[in-house]
């Protein structure tokens, strides 16, 4: 018995949240007593073994094949089911980035298991008994509701909370192991075949830090700033959907449920209101700072921090004092 965790790369590349998923799994393991392995797909990810065992994977089971040579949600899914069925785990563990949800929604479909996505909590009511029940919290609605649930299943199929869970360091053994699997052509239909790279640099569902602009910005030529404080902190600017239907800015910057959700160190959002649909999109974020005229804006009350003023005059001070401080150092 194992708790197996799924690898989530970009063609060799590791994702950060993979780590958290490993810590998650690491708490999960030592109430059932077990150890952790882990799960990569494809070749390219065959040299994250080391950082995997640095993170407490006892085994590394390596899958190669073809059809897992870029991103395909169908391919990996079926390897995830295959990987289940021959190693038998007491429990899968991804990341509840919509990648990891994705595959995960994939392989349960495939095993005909329940999946329980975006965990905040997970408690073990009985260690070492496979079938025992386990209870949950989760999110739902975009962070807006947490659930409490219960899930009984011989395999129990999850995913954590982006952020929840913070990586840390706890080595374990790192033996690697090959796992064959066998994949239908036809799975190739949804495998990224090419790739084009509009721009060079940090993309917004990737960037360390992100300012975001909303209405209270009031038009295009206002973003300067937005994007004079960005580039100072090496950052990339988003907006609110509000933003993208007058025209200041492309589609490709809106953060949101209809837009790309982000996961960066720190989100600045600078006159932005917070409705539900932009709150799903930024809600990843380990700390969001709102600078605002509305001390009662629903962003808000949700940042860990907030500065109530003119974001035209917050945001060049901001950049200012970064710039002044910067030039003592």
């Amino acid at each position: 018995m194992t708790i197996l965790v799924v690898v989530e790369h970009d063609r060799g590349s590791l994702a950060a949240a993979t780590l958290e998923a490993m810590a998650a799994a690491r708490r999960v393991a030592a109430d059932l007593a077990t150890d952790v392995s882990a799960l990569t797909l494809g070749a390219a990810a065959d040299a994250v073994a080391s950082v995997l065992a640095e993170h407490g994977a006892d085994t590394v089971h390596q899958v190669h094949h073809d059809l897992l040579a870029d991103y395909g949600p169908e391919a990996w899914g079926e390897a995830v089911a295959q990987a289940v069925r021959a190693l038998q785990p007491a429990a899968v563990v991804a990341c509840g980035t919509d990648r990891g949800n994705e595959v995960m929604a994939q392989a349960a479909a495939r095993l005909g298991a329940a999946l329980v996505v975006n965990c905040n909590t997970i408690e073990v009511s009985a260690a070492g008994d496979a079938t025992a029940q386990w209870t949950i919290t989760r999110s739902r609605w975009g962070g807006s509701l947490l659930e409490r649930c219960t899930l009984v299943a011989p395999v129990k199929l999850l995913t954590v909370t982006h952020h929840v869970f913070e990586a840390s360091t706890s080595p374990g053994a790192g033996s690697v192991l090959p796992l064959p699997v066998e994949l239908e052509a036809w799975l190739a239909r949804t495998v990224v075949a090419e790739r084009v790279e509009r721009a060079a640099g940090v993309t917004l569902s990737t960037a360390p830090l992100v300012v975001g602009g909303g209405r209270g910005v009031g038009s295009a030529e206002g973003f300067a700033s937005l994007e004079e404080l960005a580039g100072v902190l090496g950052g990339v600017v988003g907006c609110s959907r509000a933003v993208t239907n007058n025209g200041w800015r492309n589609h490709t910057d809106q953060v949101g449920q209809t837009g790309t959700r982000i996961a960066p160190d720190l989100y600045m959002a600078c006159g932005i209101s917070g409705a539900i649909q932009h709150w799903v999109g930024a809600m990843a974020s380990k700390q969001i700072l709102a600078i605002n005229t509305d001390p009662e804006a629903n962003m808000v009350t949700k940042a860990d921090y907030a500065v109530i003023g003119d974001l035209h005059a917050v945001v060049p001070a901001i950049t200012n004092e970064i710039r002044r401080r910067r030039a003592q150092a």
